[in-house]
C-alpha cells in the first residue's frame, strides 16, 4: 500500500497515549495524533526520526498522524491501522498462500456476538481472520506480542476458537511492520496469560501467522513469513 505524502521531524515525547511532540525538519514544534494505543516499547524514544502526515482537515483538532519512526536500523510503523490495510491488501493479492484462493475477501465481518477484521469466503467455504499489529522488539531480538496487557486481546483468540468449533478455518494475522528482529512470539513476560490462550487457540485449530512488512515513508507491504518461536 502506498502511504500519503510524510514529512520528517523528530520526536520530542508521546504523553496522553494518543500525542506525540515532534519538531519537523524547519524546526517548527507541532502535537500530532499517535494512532498507537499500545505502551509503544522499543519504537517511540525521543530523538529518533520520525514521518507524519499531514491531513490537511481544518476539523481535525490534530492536523498531523504519526506514521512512522527510525530507530537508527529500520522504519517502523507505529500507526496500528495500516496493519489491517496491509493485511486486507495481502490477502486480497494472494500474497500469503496459507490464505489464498477465496472468491472474496471481505472487511469486518460478524460471527455471533463477534466482529473479525476479515472474513475469507467461496462459497459456504470461510475462514474468520484478525489481525494485530506487532511493534514490540524483546530483548531477546524477537518480535513479541502484546507489549500490555490485553484482556481483548484473549477475548479474540476465544471468539476465534469457536470459529473453528462452528466447523469453518479460523486464523490469527500477525503483522509485524518492522525488520530488525528474528522470530515471533507470544510476550510471555509481559501478558502470561496471553501466551497461555495464543497456545490454547493453536492447540484447538486455530491458525497463527506472522508476516513482516517492508516498510518506508514511500510504501508499507508485507513481504515475507516470520517463523514462530517458544
Amino acid at each position: 500500500m502506498t502511504l500519503p505524502p510524510v514529512i520528517f521531524g523528530t520526536l520530542l515525547k508521546r504523553y496522553k497515549r494518543f500525542l506525540a511532540d515532534v519538531e519537523l525538519d524547519d524546526g517548527t514544534v507541532v502535537t500530532a495524533h499517535c494512532p498507537n494505543t499500545g505502551r509503544m516499547t522499543s519504537c517511540a524514544e525521543p530523538g529518533w526520526r520520525v514521518a507524519l502526515s499531514d491531513r490537511q482537515n481544518p476539523k481535525r483538532k490534530y492536523r498531523y498522524t504519526w506514521e512512522l519512526v527510525h530507530n537508527g536500523d529500520c522504519w517502523i510503523c507505529v500507526n496500528t491501522g495500516r496493519a489491517n490495510e496491509m493485511a486486507f491488501e495481502a490477502v486480497s493479492k494472494g500474497w500469503i498462500p496459507a490464505l489464498s484462493g477465496y472468491a472474496e475477501v471481505l472487511r469486518e465481518q460478524t460471527f455471533g456476538n463477534s466482529r473479525f477484521d476479515l472474513m475469507l469466503r467461496t462459497g459456504g467455504d470461510l475462514c474468520y481472520v484478525e489481525v494485530k499489529n506487532v511493534t514490540l522488539l524483546a530483548d531477546d531480538g524477537c518480535y513479541a506480542f502484546p507489549d500490555a496487557v490485553t484482556e481483548r486481546g484473549r477475548k479474540h483468540l476465544n471468539e476465534l476458537i469457536a470459529v473453528v468449533q462452528a466447523g469453518h478455518r479460523a486464523a490469527m494475522l500477525f503483522v509485524i511492520p518492522r525488520s530488525d528482529g528474528s522470530t515471533f512470539r507470544a510476550a510471555h513476560e509481559i501478558d502470561p496469560a496471553y501466551a497461555v490462550a495464543l497456545q490454547a487457540a493453536a492447540d484447538a485449530g486455530v491458525e497463527l501467522h506472522a508476516w513482516r512488512a517492508e516498510v518506508s515513508p514511500e510504501e508499507l507491504r508485507l513481504a515475507g513469513s516470520v517463523e514462530r518461536s517458544a
